[in-house]
């Protein structure tokens, strides 16, 4: 079996075109260089490194034949890449596939990690271990099933989600319910083995959320992150019947009893193309949060036949690396991690001006891997051309009438495969303050208020990167720009 490289390598591929001369495949976010990729899994920090499991099909660019796939970082920076871990067993519990689950480091040390075992004969998917005495190298299966029935009322049942607490351990598994609600399921163990149903830790019916999205009847992926003074938050990706995978929404809260009194919910990525969020307690308290960000090209995510992705040999990538945190007002927030500063190298732009309608302000070239700082006046725009004659841009614009942040991909591609469209995060007051990050075909949005917005675009214009300033709804707008490039580090096994 092959084993999963960073996509700082990026070697040339037998069967599909190379990666290294693909302008859409990314330079620090986290992928093998080809095939499928999709939910985060395992996350944990172990024997002193960050280890970053995750959805994989190690044969195809197609949601198929799912193993996870293997990184770990002592520093969030220098990302190694490890033996995929765990493997379908044929004829087994799992033949149809290792599905989403997460690690924990057990009393005796060993790592285990506890996954969805799919099986094509049957419809939910039970819950079962395997066990690592290597830091994650090469994992053990248990052999039986942990959890080898969901409880009655239960229409849908997978991904399960354990933690240690001073009492023992927790586990949530996702769910729908008979009567159309989205839940969220406790158990409880004192050794990782035996595990004893609690009940619905948080079962809500479709609740609408920004952008015209919902928190579905269906829950994947349902994750529990706890902080100071009680609160904590349950974070779940919606999940449609019919349509299926939609959002990722989160409930701040507090736990009481084995019950979670949840707050309104959030739709936790204002973005199209963020799903499947999962959450690691870092040994310095923070939690971090990594999630999948899927294509916005003629692929779909359950495997249908995709020319684009085909050709290139890949699909999906990895977020990078998130701290979780909450506001004052108890909602959910996020930044970049901050490790990631170290990634920084080149100042290409720093500008401070006023724009207006009829004059853009030409700020200058930046790389398709850059980090870039803005403070946009309302009504201002930053426009992100990526074709010589200016036919293809990004445009991020703060909202003259509303206030809100409109990232518009609606002209980021001249293939018609590519998907369209504009989304909105919350108003920012008189000044838009953002952090966005663009990697060849993704960016990530980030507001000082705390909100992001993940999409992909797919740009063909050849010519270099350049940004712009310029206003609309208003006589001016300033603004204040700042670029850096970015570069991956080297990766970790060329510095041992």
């Amino acid at each position: 079996m092959a084993e999963a490289r960073t996509a700082a390598e990026r070697p040339v591929l037998t069967g599909a075109r190379a990666t290294m001369d693909d302008p859409h495949f990314p330079a620090i976010h986290l992928r093998p260089p080809a095939h499928w990729v999709n939910d985060p899994n395992g996350l944990v920090f172990h024997d002193g490194h960050y280890h970053v499991f995750f959805q994989y099909n190690p044969h195809s660019a197609r949601h198929a034949d799912m193993h996870w796939g293997h990184f770990r970082s002592a520093d969030l920076l220098h990302w190694e890449p490890m033996p995929v871990a765990l493997a379908p067993t044929p004829g087994g519990d799992d033949e149809g596939g290792v599905w989403s689950g997460n690690a924990v480091e057990a009393d005796d040390g060993s790592l285990v990690a506890f996954y969805s075992a799919r099986h094509p004969d049957r419809r939910h998917q039970p819950v079962t271990s395997a066990v690592s005495y290597d830091g994650g190298t090469t994992f053990t299966k248990r052999g039986r099933l942990l959890i080898a029935d969901p409880p009655e009322g239960t229409t849908m049942f997978r991904d399960p989600f354990v933690w240690r607490e001073a009492s023992g351990w927790r586990m949530l598994v996702g769910a729908s319910l008979a009567d159309g609600r989205g839940a969220a399921l406790e158990y409880a163990s004192a050794d990782l083995e035996r595990w004893e149903y609690r009940g619905v830790f948080l079962a809500r019916p479709p609740h609408p959320l920004p952008g015209g999205l919902t928190t579905e009847e269906g829950w994947e992926c349902a994750q529990y992150a706890s902080f100071p003074g009680g609160a904590g938050a349950v974070l779940v990706s919606a999940w449609d019947p019919k349509d299926g995978a939609q959002c990722a929404a989160v409930w701040p809260g507090r736990d009481r009893d084995g019950e979670f009194v949840a707050e309104d919910p959030q739709l936790l990525d204002h973005g199209p193309d963020f799903y499947a969020p999962a959450v690691l307690p870092a040994p310095d308290g923070r939690w971090l949060l990594w999630a999948w960000i899927w294509e916005a090209r003629d692929e779909e995510y359950v495997g249908a036949p995709s020319t684009w992705t085909d050709e290139m040999g890949w699909a999906g990538m990895l977020t990078l690396p998130r701290e979780l945190t909450l506001g004052e007002d108890g909602s959910v927030r996020q930044q970049l991690a901050r490790e990631l500063l170290a990634l920084r190298g080149g100042r290409r732009v720093t500008a401070t001006g006023t724009a207006h309608p009829d004059r853009p302000s030409d700020l200058g070239e930046i790389s398709r891997c850059s980090d870039v700082t803005v403070s946009l006046e309302r009504g201002g725009r930053l426009r992100l051309l990526t074709s010589p004659d200016g036919g293809e841009y990004l445009d991020i614009v703060h909202d003259a009438a509303t206030g809100e942040v409109v990232v518009d991909r609606a002209h980021a591609s001249a293939d018609p495969r590519a998907k369209g469209g504009a989304r909105r995060l919350p108003a920012e007051g008189r000044h838009a303050t953002l952090r966005i990050v663009f990697d060849h075909s993704v960016a990530e949005v980030f507001t000082a208020s705390g909100r992001s917005l993940t999409l992909r675009f797919y740009p063909l214009g050849e010519g270099p990167w350049r940004l712009q300033a310029g206003a609309s709804g208003v006589p001016s707008a300033a603004y204040t720009v700042a670029a850096w490039d970015l570069a991956a580090p080297a990766p970790a096994r060329e510095e041992a």
